[in-house]
């Protein structure tokens, strides 16, 4: 390809229809990768119903100042936010066990007891992710 035919490539629309290159820019294979990769997400984004409620998700968005008609970005927010509470929910329970196999060596081991989500493995895990969470004085 020449540059005349690279410089008219890069500024011919995309599937949308718009042309989001600089004129005379040579477009790499990697970026038109990246742009395909982005348009076939944003296609799966309109058949995902997330786990989180839409109306919470506006709800907590409009709070926070954020507004915006695209319904695949919100989708978008609430699958990101259903990733950190699994991340979060994962890190607590794998606390849980850590000081549950500590303890075992102190106390008897029932098997069939339940795991419970206790408000220090959930200060741990959340320390990670640098949410400090700290009891109210009153609780203490």
């Amino acid at each position: 390809m020449n540059p005349e035919q690279q410089a008219t490539s890069a500024n011919a629309p995309d599937q949308s229809g718009s042309t989001n290159a600089q004129p005379g820019r040579i477009v790499s294979r990697s970026e038109i990768q990246t742009e395909k990769s982005l348009a076939e997400f944003l296609v799966q984004m309109d058949n995902y119903a997330p786990i989180i409620p839409e109306a919470l998700t506006d709800y907590y968005l409009a709070q926070a100042g954020f507004e915006c008609t695209d319904v695949r970005i919100k989708r978008l927010l609430a699958l990101a936010t259903q990733k950190f509470i699994s991340d979060v929910a994962t890190d607590a329970f794998q606390y849980n066990r850590i000081r549950q196999q500590a303890s075992k060596d102190k106390k008897f081991h029932n098997k069939d007891r339940k795991t419970v989500l206790t408000m220090e493995d959930l200060t741990a895990a959340l320390a990670e992710y640098g949410v400090n969470i700290k009891k109210p004085e009153y609780f203490s």
